[in-house]
């Protein structure tokens, strides 16, 4: 019997393998406006995707206060912007200083870089670790969850490390073998993991739907509406039991579920999205899930963990943080007053605009904060530059051209997108251009250059700093001439 029912995976496995490949996606459309309970958002993911979510959950906390789930990720804000310590220690588990980040935490909540903290102490934590995991050691998650003790009641936690399971997301039905460490990294373990985390932060769950589930409920989205490029795809999905689909009568609860690295799409089809068993669940819970997706432009297909697309990457003012942030705010904003008529006018103009912090290609614009504005646009020339909504009093313009002369002006935005009046004009011009001293080249090898912090290491490959340009593989053998144009710049060539 053991033998059929592994037979019977087997052959579901290829089916949808089959079925992903020839199916063709519908176009994507804007994320819709659905009926959701706020109070009931939560998140989980896989590896970067796990990092991720602690990430939204600590810095949005006042968002996912409901609870998080984590698989094989680490401690909040780990790499600290380092590479090394990303390849290194969140990897590996050896000398994560978990109270320092700790402290962090505590210090970006002070400084308002992330939520307040006290959120914490209601959500519900399920942390998952496999004991055969190779690729982030079960110390990691041992360091997540000492870290978590500093803000989350140990009643509300669950620790499942006791599986011998490998680096993937676990099911109970589909994938690979359980010891399997390879793509598309969901391993059938006899383990519903989904389904569990569901049941710890809701609660008891009416049974799964087992059925095949409705095609017409996975939503291709446009991802391209809150952000384009930082490393994220054109179009996410989203799966939309009937009962919360827009004009429902339901209220319905968000889930926020993050791949792994080379786990996009683009990666390993719609196998992520499909087969994990959150949908499942979903279905028959009213509960819609999201899945944002990466690109194949973000390193190893990761999500931004260590600082790789932008120094604040694990703070609110993130890109990848702001995006995501967004996302849930639009599919949460189902049964709010509609926008009013295209020229109407709501909120004040913004006053106080003023630049600061002029450089050769970027200017700050500063203004006072407008009653009821949910955020702000900024305008250079009557072109709009901010690719999201401005959630803070400032906003700094980059790409400029030095030597120029520019001028900004500030619209404030409700909370359904319609702006206000136009505020006064601000101008600047950005400074002439030094040029930077002559370059200087260093040839040693791969190794060599990852140790004296020219270059760092990811997966067995080198890469340069700043550039990012693949340098081959890492060790002693491989020789490379790096030359450095900027500070921690560096790009494969030569000197003059």
């Amino acid at each position: 019997m053991h033998q059929g029912f592994q037979a019977f995976k087997l052959f579901r496995v290829a089916a949808a393998a089959l079925a992903l490949t020839a199916g063709a996606a519908s176009a994507a459309v804007n994320l819709p406006q659905l009926r959701i309970d706020t109070t009931q958002t939560t998140v989980s993911g896989l590896s970067s995707g796990g990092y991720m979510a602690v990430q939204l959950h600590v810095a949005y906390s006042a968002t996912f206060r409901k609870g998080v789930g984590v698989v094989a990720g680490g401690p909040y804000n780990c790499a600290e912007n380092s590479i090394t310590n990303a390849t290194g220690r969140c990897l590996s588990g050896t000398g994560i200083p978990t109270s320092n980040l700790v402290t962090t935490t505590n210090n970006y909540a002070s400084a308002g870089s992330i939520d307040p903290v006290a959120n914490m102490a209601q959500s519900r934590v399920y942390l998952f670790s496999g004991t055969l995991d190779s690729t982030v050691r079960p110390a990691v998650m041992n360091a997540l969850r000492t870290y978590y003790r500093s803000f989350v009641p140990d009643a509300n936690v669950v620790y499942r490390s006791d599986l011998a399971a490998e680096h993937a997301m676990i099911t109970d039905d589909y994938g690979s073998a359980c010891s399997v460490n390879g793509s598309p990294f969901i391993n059938d373990c006899n383990f519903d993991l989904a389904g569990t985390m569901l049941a710890h932060f809701y609660g008891t769950l009416n049974p799964r739907n087992n059925a095949t589930l409705p095609a017409g409920n996975f939503v291709e989205f446009n991802q391209s509406q809150f952000i384009t490029g930082h490393g994220m795809a054109p179009t996410g999905w989203a799966y939309i039991p009937q009962a919360c689909a827009a004009g429902g009568s339901a209220t319905c609860r968000l889930h926020v579920v993050f791949h792994g690295c080379r786990q996009n799409v683009t990666n390993v089809g719609q196998q992520y999205v499909r087969n994990t068993g959150y949908n499942r669940w979903a279905d028959s819970n009213n509960i819609v899930v999201l899945y944002p997706q990466t690109s194949t432009a973000a390193v190893n297909s990761c999500w931004d963990w260590w600082g790789y697309d932008n120094a604040n990457y694990a703070r609110k003012s993130g890109p990848q943080m702001v995006a995501i942030k967004a996302m849930v705010d639009q599919v949460s904003a189902g049964g709010t007053t509609p926008p009013p008529p295209p020229g109407t006018t709501t909120l004040a103009a913004p006053t106080a605009v003023t630049t600061s912090n002029i450089g050769t290609s970027s200017v700050q614009i500063n203004w006072a904060a407008v009653s009821g504005a949910a955020g702000y646009n900024v305008y250079r020339a009557g072109n709009k530059v901010n690719a999201l909504v401005v959630s803070g009093v400032n906003y700094t313009n980059t790409g400029l051209t030095p030597s120029t002369a520019y001028s900004w002006t500030v619209r404030a935005v409700n909370s359904s997108g319609a702006e206000g009046a136009t505020s006064a004009a601000a101008t600047a011009t950005t400074l002439a251009y030094t040029p930077p001293p002559t370059a200087t080249c260093t040839t040693a090898s791969n190794y060599a250059h990852t140790i004296a912090g020219r270059a760092y290491a990811l997966y067995g490959y080198t890469y340069a700093n700043g550039s990012n340009q693949n340098m081959g593989l890492w060790n002693i053998y491989i020789t490379t001439t790096l030359r450095q144009t900027g500070p921690n710049y560096y790009v494969i060539g030569t000197c003059p």
